[in-house]
């Protein structure tokens, strides 16, 4: 991982920082092109009552629009947390290339179940599981703590 896609994903963690701070849960993502440019960036917007309101599916329907197919092809998605199978559905539909996630689902549950949160209504499952081609990087150790103090703080405002 080189210092620019670094930056892309501490920017993610910047926008999960906005969402909470919105009321949101705190997920931020950030596409670039195939050389590292940034193209678009997004929070999770869910607190209007639209829980399909991710990033990565907002991304994923931004790539749709703006970008050819073979440039959403060598796009990589730098995110927070690693896609729900919703957002990795539209990722694979949408032909995007890489993902780069900060945290996994699997540490996202464990963190849940830690903290006495109730699952979400959908099963958990990782982006291969649902999108079997998809290159996929993560977690990104160094960037955990920060992840996991949004998340921390978003449940504890809850209870």
């Amino acid at each position: 991982m080189n210092d620019i896609e670094l930056g892309h994903l501490r920017r993610c963690v910047e926008l999960a920082t906005e969402a909470l701070d919105a009321g949101d849960e705190p997920f931020g993502s950030v596409l670039a092109a195939a050389d590292g440019t940034f193209l678009a960036e997004d929070r999770n917007r869910i607190a209007g009552g639209d829980n399909t309101r991710h990033p990565e599916f907002e991304l994923a329907r931004w790539a749709a629009q703006y970008l050819t197919p073979e440039e959403r092809s060598t796009a990589t998605v730098f995110t927070s947390g690693e896609h729900c199978a919703m957002c990795s559905a539209a990722h694979a539909w949408v032909g995007l290339g890489r993902i780069v996630y900060i945290c996994s689902s699997a540490q996202l549950g464990d963190w849940l179940a830690e903290w006495g949160v109730a699952p979400a209504p959908v099963k958990s499952l990782s982006v291969n599981e649902v999108a079997p081609n998809i290159p996929v990087e993560g977690p990104v150790p160094e960037l955990v703590p920060q992840v996991r103090e949004l998340h921390r703080k978003l449940h504890s405002q809850s209870t």
